[in-house]
């Protein structure tokens, strides 16, 4: 569900709205169907849509086709500032284009390193009204030429026709935890009938479907409903027991399944299967027709082959092997079917044959290699991907060396490939990860699928005591007795950290037996690692198996090297937190505590600091209630550090004392002027300050190198106020301030604010103010404080902006 509805029909499903679920559903078609017409359009074999998660900070993937979930686990959830495809496209609204695996590798090291295959690939936003609603991306076989000819102008038309189909949704749209796998339309091929017919025994007569007729070869209209008509279209000798079968099923109700050949039109026989058993009292019986003669036979053909072949389903499951692969492979059916042949096999147990896999899969190109089958019988492989899986051929093969032959994978070891794509991508990510929080989401979207973990924990040392900071897949409420746990307490949780050492139990009788008493859930085996950075103790992590599980001793080097990665992490993000709580601290103080309360006008005012880093800025505003009416005042401090700060800081009190003495607006600026070319901080301002008589509603309004105000009349007309200017604060000591005088009507709105709300990377400053009167000018009516709200929601969904906002509002009654 992409509107917060769960996908079950539980408890939570049913106390929702039932038109929020008929919502989520209709944006669930919406997304399949868009998808599966993008795939067609551009000649892609595969592809996905991410949606924004609730707080605008991650792209979740929401819908797939074409390619296996699993191969994505690593890119599931993406975070908005990740260098990924994307996420680029999402940030900046343009389309993004990898021809190959060279171009890959040199704009997304990232991508390359979790997906390391020959593909093509583009990204393009979903863009409705100027808001970036998701991504839509496509996935091609690697070539030469690149794209497909004119996939990229067709993927651009189906993006944006799926974002005005997305539009309507768009407040509430939010990607979830589960993607939806879109299935393709099956390979064209001979299809299995199924025909029906009902005889009534008493009254020897037959009730039959138009698919059976169609299997018969009698024409609907045709049929007379006599049963020897039926009989008289199967062959004469399977006839006779075909009789006995039906007549006992009618005595006793037992049921029967008999095969029988049905004349074939064209001179010959195909088999067929019948099934039948009594209804209501007895003295009806109801037979199905199952034709899967063409499928039967296909599958008597392989079987006839002297060469193994096996078909793996899209996720790399054995769905079919003949007997010459089950020889070659030293391994029965019922072994093979269900399984993962690297599971099953030991001697393919090495990650370099699943990558092959991986490779055809997202490639789809066929690809070939060399095993060995202890002792030392050597077969080679090929595999034939398509969307719906992969066809692998199987033969006897000469040692390498021997001649011409296929390329050799190494030998076989115990590793998992997953898990070191995980390792190698969690790596990656956590250089990314700022905050604890991004930290503990980065860890957690890595590593239970890359070992197959179904928990995860993590807790940080504070104070003697262990606190959670991040968990996944455990009961609610569980993790609640270990709360501000002593790390002394004599649990593997916090025995690991105070020894250093990681701990395995690879039974529940193993951790009882260790730690009798402790509560459990419905785990089997677990990991609990300790979490240390340059010596120190940092917290530690805890993974929880839903069966008995062997740690082998690349599995405990490989997790404990998590520990490393993951203590280092948290340990730079811990202190990153601190820093920023201190910065957001020092900068809201230095901006107004509350706006003043004037007889006549309602005021409003919004701040959002910038999303990237630690950088504080020079934003404020201010609102002061004066004898001759009101100062509204709006800057901007060149930096963003804490000089950037301080400065504002000091400029923010200046004009609030010089406008409070009754000096005019020129006069203001003028002295505010004198004031930063003395201080001498090397930094420079610029300001907006206008007087105005709430009463009479005429204003007198100054500039400093400042982006000119808005006007909206109360009947929506908006225009931008040509305020004369003068230079920038801090440049030149003599410089004047003149002073425009206008008009402020009874219900209009005067809307001050700074360049973080207009600039972007992608559009000019011209077309981003006017985007914003656009916006003030189209609003519907409502508060003040509810306007404010809505020109800084797109900012405020942003997750990287460069700047930050300052607005102050201002309406006359």
């Amino acid at each position: 569900m992409r509107l917060g509805v769960p996908a079950d029909g539980g408890p939570a499903a049913a106390g929702r709205d039932p038109e929020a679920v008929e919502r989520a559903d209709a944006v669930d078609q919406i997304l399949a169907d868009a998808l599966g017409r993008a795939v067609a359009a551009t000649s892609a074999y595969g592809g996905m849509i991410y949606l924004p998660s609730r707080d605008h900070r991650t792209l979740v993937l929401s819908t797939v086709v074409g390619v296996p979930l699993p191969l994505l686990s690593a890119f599931r959830r993406v975070p908005v500032a990740a260098p990924l495809p994307a996420a680029e496209a999402y940030r900046t609204g343009s389309t993004v284009v990898l021809a190959g695996a060279e171009e890959t590798m040199r704009r997304f090291p990232r991508l390359s390193v979790g997906m390391p295959y020959a593909f093509a690939f583009a990204c393009a936003p979903l863009t409705a009204e100027g808001i970036v609603l998701g991504v839509l991306c496509m996935l091609w076989p690697s070539d030469e030429a690149g794209l497909p000819h004119g996939a990229r102008r067709r993927l651009r038309g189906e993006a944006h026709r799926l974002a005005a189909d997305l539009a309507p949704y768009g407040p509430s749209l939010a990607g979830t935890e589960q993607p939806t796998a879109v299935q393709l339309p099956p390979p064209s091929g001979p299809a299995t009938r199924i025909g029906v017919f009902d005889w009534d025994i008493p009254a020897g007569k037959l009730t039959v479907d138009d698919d059976l007729c169609a299997i018969l070869g009698i024409g609907p209209s045709a049929f007379d409903g006599r049963p020897t008509t039926l009989l008289d279209r199967l062959a004469p000798e399977d006839v006779p027991l075909l009789r006995q079968a039906v007549r006992r099923t009618a005595r006793d109700g037992t049921p029967f399944a008999r095969q029988a050949r049905v004349r074939d039109v064209r001179g010959g026989h195909r088999t067929v299967e019948l099934r039948g058993r009594t209804v209501g009292d007895g003295t009806h019986l109801l037979v199905v027709v199952l034709d899967d003669s063409a499928g039967s036979a296909a599958v008597a053909a392989v079987e006839r082959l002297r060469d193994g072949v096996f078909a793996l389903d899209s996720e790399g499951r054995v769905g079919y092997a003949n007997r010459t692969a089950e020889m070659l492979l030293q391994a029965r059916r019922d072994e093979l079917i269900g399984r993962h042949p690297w599971d099953v096999l030991p001697w393919l147990a090495d990650p370099a044959y699943e990558d092959r896999y991986r490779a055809a899969m997202l490639s789809r190109q066929p690809t070939a290699f060399l095993a060995c089958r202890p002792p030392d019988h050597w077969l080679a492989f090929s595999l034939y991907p398509d969307a719906h899986g992969v066809t692998g051929r199987v033969v006897a093969s000469s040692a390498p060396g021997d001649g011409p032959g296929l390329p050799e994978a190494p030998p076989a070891t115990r590793a998992a490939l997953g898990a070191t794509y995980h390792l190698l991508q969690l790596a990656s990510a956590l250089t990314e990860a700022v905050t604890v929080r991004e930290v503990c989401d980065t860890v957690i979207e890595q590593i239970l699928p890359g070992f197959g973990g179904q928990e995860i924990a993590v807790y940080l040392a504070q104070a003697g005591r262990m606190h959670l900071v991040g968990q996944s897949g455990y009961p609610d409420g569980f993790l609640d007795r270990f709360e501000a746990t002593p790390i002394r307490a004599r649990l593997p949780g916090t025995e690991t950290l105070s020894t250093g050492a990681p701990l395995f139990f690879e039974s529940a009788g193993q951790l009882q037996a260790a730690y009798p008493g402790i509560p459990q859930d419905e785990m089997c085996s677990w990991a609990f690692l300790p979490l240390i950075a340059s010596g120190q103790p940092v917290g530690s992590c805890i993974l929880g198996f839903d069966r008995p599980r062997t740690f082998t001793a690349e599995d405990r080097v490989q997790l404990t090297a998590l520990g490393g990665l993951i203590a280092q992490a948290l340990e730079r993000a811990r202190l990153y937190d601190a820093e920023f709580a201190l910065a957001r601290g020092l900068q809201q103080a230095l901006l107004p505590h509350r706006l003043p309360a004037v007889p006549g006008v309602a005021i409003a005012a919004r701040y959002l600091p910038g999303t990237r880093g630690m950088e504080i800025g020079g934003d404020w505003y201010d609102a002061i209630a004066t004898p001759r009416g009101l100062c509204l005042v709006i800057g901007d401090v060149e930096g963003h550090n804490v000089g950037a700060a301080a400065t504002m800081g000091q400029l923010r009190s200046a004009v609030r004392a010089f406008a409070s003495g009754g000096s005019p607006p020129a006069e203001v600026l003028v002295r505010t002027n004198h004031l930063l070319v003395d201080l001498d901080p090397g930094l420079l301002a610029s300001c907006c300050l206008i007087h105005l008589d709430p009463v009479e509603g005429r204003a007198h309004g100054v500039r400093a190198g400042h982006l000119p105000p808005l006007l909206r009349l109360a009947d929506g007309p908006t225009s931008v106020v040509d305020l004369e200017g003068g230079p920038l604060l801090g440049v030149d000591r003599s410089a004047q301030y003149p002073t425009t005088r206008f008009l402020l009507p009874a219900g209009a709105v005067l809307a001050l604010y700074t360049d973080g709300l207009v600039e972007s990377p992608t559009i000019s400053l011209d077309d981003g103010i006017d985007h914003l009167r656009a916006a003030l000018a189209h609003d519907a009516p409502g508060t003040l404080d509810r306007l404010a709200e809505r020109l800084v929601a797109r900012a405020r969904r942003s997750t990287h902006r460069l700047d930050d906002i300052a607005l102050l509002l201002v309406r006359r009654r």
